[in-house]
């Protein structure tokens, strides 16, 4: 038996509701398990903004800096399309990442079986199941770099600058390799390396770090051919680096590859055990509300927090199998029903929690 301090933010549209039902799973591990868990709810995104004028402020940075981990919902809607650019919901996202040290996300696209009809790609190309992991680079490149406005010979210009150090790309490449010696043995570091000297610097020290790992087979794809061949040939990859722009697009193409956006969890992680758990989608405003939201990723991102920030392994394993249990038992929600009758957010979270 263990006590832990998780730091929760639910955050804005559908976040509340699918954030409620992780909740409740992590209340039946709690009871089945003996573990105490200590939850403080945060704000972050567009209901800060609402509430204190700030997407993030210092006192959610500060308490989850305290915490054991972090859970997070969803943030941003269209509410706040009108706010300044450094001050938009998802900026907080950004704000998070930085201040925690949050530098890996991990991002698994696995097709459960029981939901092959779901997946939009034909049967004999996915009959095998797919299981691929994505490990994207969080805190460098575009979407950090310098930006801005300036006016040039055909007025106005805006830009954004992709800029990696060595000391950045080699801690996310160690993240990669150790994750293939863990699976398969396959890495696969996916840039733009034709066009971009920032790719360039990647495919150079990756593949001077390649010999430390002699039982990992690197290779290396243009991010135009990745996507087409993510679609063409999934099971082809294990693990794929990739930077923070590449990583964000090709984990959205693999989710729905799977089914569905609403089944994916991610995990952000720093040098230590902090990390941050939270579902790949949206906030989903058009929906919020209404009892229609997958929480299965917000599920499986509490299974990857008690994984890798808290060590509960066998924990972690009970709710995946809940999952899969719940999902060939035919029980769906709207997102993944193909046709067939569908359940609630509320009574899909019961059913995995009566699994565990």
């Amino acid at each position: 038996m263990a006590e832990f301090k998780i730091a929760v933010i639910p955050g804005d549209g559908i976040g509340p509701e699918i954030m409620e039902q992780g909740l409740a799973v992590l209340k039946k591990v709690s009871e089945k398990y003996g573990h105490t868990f200590h939850t403080t709810k945060l704000p972050a995104g567009g209901n800060a903004i609402d509430s204190m004028g700030e997407c993030l402020p210092q006192s959610t940075v500060e308490e989850c800096l305290k915490s054991d981990a972090v859970m997070l919902g969803a943030v941003g809607g269209p509410k706040w399309d009108n706010v300044p650019g450094n001050q938009r919901p998802e900026r907080a996202l950004l704000g998070l990442r930085s201040a925690l040290g949050l530098f890996a996300n991990l991002r698994p696209a696995i097709m459960h079986k029981a939901l092959a009809e779901a997946c939009p790609l034909k049967k004999e190309i996915v009959s095998g199941g797919m299981d691929i992991l994505i490990v994207r680079e969080l805190t460098g490149g575009i979407y950090f770099g310098e930006r801005g406005m300036r006016q040039g010979r055909y007025g106005t210009e805006a830009y954004d600058v992709e800029a990696y150090s060595e000391m950045e790309i080699r801690r996310i490449a160690k993240v990669g390799f150790e994750a293939a010696q863990k699976r398969h043995g396959r890495l696969c570091c996916v840039d733009k390396a034709n066009v971009l000297e920032s790719s360039r610097l990647w495919r150079k020290i990756l593949t001077e770090m390649a010999p430390d790992y002699p039982d990992v087979t690197l290779s290396f794809l243009y991010v135009d051919n990745a996507a087409m061949q993510l679609i063409h040939d999934p099971n082809q990859f294990d693990v794929i680096v990739t930077n923070n722009i590449f990583g964000d697009i090709l984990s959205d193409e693999a989710s729905i590859i799977t089914g569905s956006i609403g089944m994916l969890p991610s995990a952000s992680l720093s040098a230590g055990t902090l990390g941050m758990y939270e579902p790949i989608h949206g906030s989903a405003p058009d929906i919020a509300g209404k009892d229609l939201a997958n929480p299965i990723a917000t599920i499986l991102s509490v299974a990857m927090m008690l994984r890798y920030s808290l060590g509960l392994t066998g924990e972690a394993d009970a709710i995946e199998a809940a999952v899969t249990k719940v999902l060939e038992a035919g029980v769906r929600t709207v997102d993944i029903a193909a046709g067939a009758k569908s359940v609630g957010t509320c009574e899909m979270g019961r059913l995995i929690c009566e699994a565990i």
